[in-house]
């Protein structure tokens, strides 16, 4: 049995899309720049992550002045086949949570 300590590569349980969504669904005024810190990516890979969502329907951007406001879509369902029917609202709300407790 491995340690759990031991990171064993470089892999994440969660791709680039799905680290970024939960970020958003923790802090939805969140700038790029803030998000790319926290999830380790660039700012322009985060944008093109964010365009992706938001085109698929995961999130709306909205603009207030010089900032952007995201709101997460609970009800959309994962894309994979594994997961059919499924929505990723509960999912989010789980580690979005910040102390084990459910986001409201």
């Amino acid at each position: 049995m491995s340690d759990p300590g031991d990171s064993g590569g470089t892999w994440t349980l969660l791709t680039g899309h799905g680290h970024v969504l939960v970020e958003i669904a923790r802090d939805p005024k969140a700038r790029i720049r803030d998000i790319s810190v926290a999830v380790g990516l660039t700012e322009r890979t985060v944008q093109a992550i964010v365009t992706d969502l938001e085109t698929a329907g995961y999130l709306t951007r909205t603009r207030t002045g010089r900032r952007t406001r995201y709101t997460v879509n609970h009800d959309s369902l994962f894309r994979h086949s594994a997961q059919e029917g499924l929505r990723i609202g509960p999912f989010l709300t789980l580690l979005s949570a910040g102390d084990g407790t459910p986001a409201t």
